[in-house]
């Protein structure tokens, strides 16, 4: 097997697939984004590209402050602008992890839009890439989960480069100590409570066997190619077998699924429930198959990843799950409500985008579709309902909205 490479070379190839403007750098201070500055800073002085750095402080550490200070210095030494994000919305409950982790991909992707970046470069290495191969196989993941990580993606409106793929953690923080540069280590990266850590504990014990994090790698790579496959074999199946409704709802025909490979089968509906549900992340496989077994016969009403199926004669609509609709935000021209609305119009005080609700869509005459029109955006002024878009004209509009666009080609074919 050949020798992970070199981080300058690597990085510069990578950076190859950047789409052409200036680049967004997520630094938080580690090893792993500091390298990802320095680099980024040489390949910039070499090809004219513009940079801009973030770092997210989550306030979840006393530490956090001084570390997004150390990274606005080393920026200021190298000419990169920088700017501060700061986490104000956390949850009083709930995965903390998982939130941040949320809050920091949608501030740094509003931070690439008002700086009018044409990518974001992330400092996930080739260790990464092993260790999530290694925690979706102990998940039972399929062909996509085990694909990992992706050196070029597009959500939420941004691209993702992810430019140290093929460089080991241990050679970035060599570049460091070379460069005289300090770093910060995260305590959690050793918190035996999280897969993570855990996952990166084992890949010290694998090699043994000749499971090195250089071939989990390459897994991903291959899996990466047979989803691209798997992906449009996909596409091709929804364009017979799903009919999309005016309300964030898909009708799905069980006839046309007949006989399509299990694979594609599982990724149409892990697809379809991820962007009807409002999720970033598909569900469990196990859950998927238990769904495809329940084809022939379901039940009549069912829920699974913040959707709602149920039948409706020989078809079974896919719609969200009423109780499952995110909480209102407040209004402003262009705003994303449940990762799937976006709302178009005059902002003002006091208005709020939230779920149409049950009482409101039953009182609008919708009838057996009011489970579909409660999740449907509404607008508010103090808790006073004052429009629906998709119920009638008013001075608002509801696009329909799927933040990643590989799941998108596949859906709709756009």
């Amino acid at each position: 097997m050949s020798r992970p490479a070199d981080p300058a070379a690597a990085f510069a190839g990578a950076m190859a697939a950047a789409p052409p403007g200036p680049i967004g750098l997520a630094v938080s201070g580690g090893g792993d984004s500091m390298a990802l500055l320095a680099l980024a800073a040489d390949w910039a002085a070499a090809s004219g590209r513009a940079l801009a750095a973030v770092t997210v402080d989550h306030g979840l550490r006393p530490e956090s402050a001084a570390e997004a200070a150390m990274v606005a210095h080393r920026c200021a030494a190298l000419g990169i602008a920088h700017d501060v994000l700061r986490w104000a919305d956390r949850p009083p409950r709930g995965n903390l992890a998982e939130a941040a982790r949320e809050a920091r991909r949608a501030l740094i992707a509003a931070w690439a839009a008002r700086r009018g970046l044409a990518a974001v470069a992330l400092a996930h290495t080739l260790d990464d890439q092993a260790e999530t191969v290694l925690m979706r196989l102990a998940r039972g993941s399929g062909v996509a989960g085990l694909a990992a990580m992706s050196p070029v993606s597009a959500a939420g409106g941004v691209v993702w480069l992810r430019p140290l793929l093929t460089v080991r953690r241990a050679a970035l923080r060599a570049l460091l100590r070379a460069r005289g540069w300090s770093w910060v280590e995260d305590p959690s990266n050793r918190d035996p409570a999280r897969d993570r850590a855990r996952a990166r504990a084992m890949l010290r014990l694998l090699p043994r066997l000749g499971l090195t994090p250089e071939r989990l790698a390459m897994t991903a790579r291959h899996m990466a190619d047979a989803r691209l496959v798997l992906d449009e074999a996909a596409r091709q199946l929804a364009a017979r077998a799903v009919l999309w409704g005016g309300h964030g709802e898909a009708r799905l025909s069980p006839a046309a699924l007949t006989g399509a490979p299990r694979a594609i089968l599982g990724q149409l509906l892990a697809d379809l429930l991820t962007a009807i549900g409002g999720r970033r992340h598909p569900p469990r496989l196990a859950r998927i198959e238990g769904l495809i077994a329940r084809l022939d016969d379901p039940p009549p009403a069912a829920t699974l990843h913040g959707c709602l199926i149920r039948r409706a004669g020989a078809a079974l609509i896919v719609c969200r799950e009423p109780a499952r609709a995110a909480p209102p935000v407040p209004l402003a021209d262009g705003v994303t409500w449940d990762r799937r609305w976006r709302i178009l119009g005059p902002a003002g005080a006091g208005l709020s985008v939230g779920a149409l609700g049950l009482p409101a869509a039953r009182a609008a005459g919708a009838g057996p579709g009011a489970e579909i029109l409660a999740t449907t955006p509404a607008i508010r002024s103090g808790g006073r309902l004052i429009a629906a878009p998709l119920l009638g004209p008013s001075a608002w509009r509801a696009e329909p909205v799927i933040p990643d666009a590989r799941r998108r080609r596949v859906l709709t074919g756009l």
